[in-house]
């Protein structure tokens, strides 16, 4: 195994801390979640895919089957019952719905927001308009957008402006916030 490039300072994440990510759907966060496992030497779960593994369907047929508060229950059910260490933590778009699960999250580790301009999202999707979302029907991406925002950077340890540059860039930026002993 590669030696990691970077290690997080104890005072943002313990040695059995994990560190998680959030942000919109199409704003990076499995593949800099990705990027940043392989510069700290961790490993990476994507919360999609521990949902989908649950119970054996594809994200999309789930999302579809439920009515919104139905699949942020099970969403939050799923990221409440992980048990885990030393770990980067790529979240579903709507893992902040639930106050539980991001109380659950915050006592594994640091969250990290990645945020996306609403322009790059909306374009992301217009290239993968088949891409799984909890929305209420008749909502829009944009009034989506908004309504996620706050509760990103209310659950935020970190704050990183991403959507232009590679996701290693941005995995090179949280790395760098996490090994460094100061909170901003």
């Amino acid at each position: 195994m590669d030696t990691p490039q970077f290690t997080p300072h104890p005072g943002k994440a313990g040695p059995q801390s994990c560190i998680s990510i959030v942000g919109m759907a199409a704003a990076g966060k499995t593949t800099i979640g990705r990027e940043l496992a392989a510069l700290i030497g961790w490993p990476q779960i994507d919360t999609d895919n521990v949902i989908e593994a649950t119970y054996g369907a594809r994200l999309q047929r789930i999302t579809d089957t439920l009515d919104k508060e139905g699949f942020l229950d099970l969403e939050g059910e799923i990221i409440n019952r992980l048990n885990v260490r030393r770990c980067i933590i790529s979240t579903g778009g709507s893992a902040v719905y639930r106050e539980a699960a991001v109380r659950h999250l915050k006592g594994l580790g640091p969250i990290v927001y990645i945020r996306v301009p609403l322009p790059v999202i909306l374009e992301r999707f217009a290239r993968k308009p088949e891409r799984g979302m909890a929305m209420n029907p008749g909502q829009t991406i944009e009034e989506l957008y908004e309504e996620r925002a706050r509760l990103y950077e209310a659950a935020a340890d970190f704050i990183l402006d991403g959507g232009q540059a590679p996701a290693a860039d941005y995995a090179r930026a949280i790395a760098l916030w996490l090994a460094s002993e100061h909170q901003a």
